[in-house]
């Protein structure tokens, strides 16, 4: 369907690096060539030598608030929510945005129960 992510790039300092991050935060796994992500749903690849460079992208985590745990225990960084409004969350969901220990932005999501 139109709108749907379909395919997301992670441009990185050092993809050895992000791998490895991104691979402890979300259990993702590489492809072979090593530049494709695995992951459940939407397909990704990750690329180096361009640090600071990633699109935002926001992934669906279960828990936000494990999951900014998680993330600042990987070396990476985690904001406070962006609205904790409990109308805005019961419509939305929580958002978080972060950086990964390289400083490449991104943001968490936990969909509304």
């Amino acid at each position: 369907m139109d709108g749907e992510l379909s395919f997301f790039e992670l441009g990185v300092a050092d993809a050895d690096r992000a791998r490895r991050f991104y691979g402890e935060l979300f259990g993702w796994r590489f492809a072979e060539d090593r530049g494709a992500i695995e992951t459940p749903n939407v397909p990704g690849g990750v690329h180096g030598n361009d640090p600071g460079a990633s699109p935002l992208v926001f992934f669906r985590v279960d828990d936000l608030g494990a999951a900014r745990d998680r993330v600042r225990g990987l070396g990476g960084e985690a904001a406070d929510e962006l609205d904790n409004d409990p109308d805005t969350v019961a419509r939305f969901g929580r958002f978080a945005l972060c950086k990964d220990d390289q400083g490449s932005s991104f943001g968490l999501h936990e969909p509304p129960s």
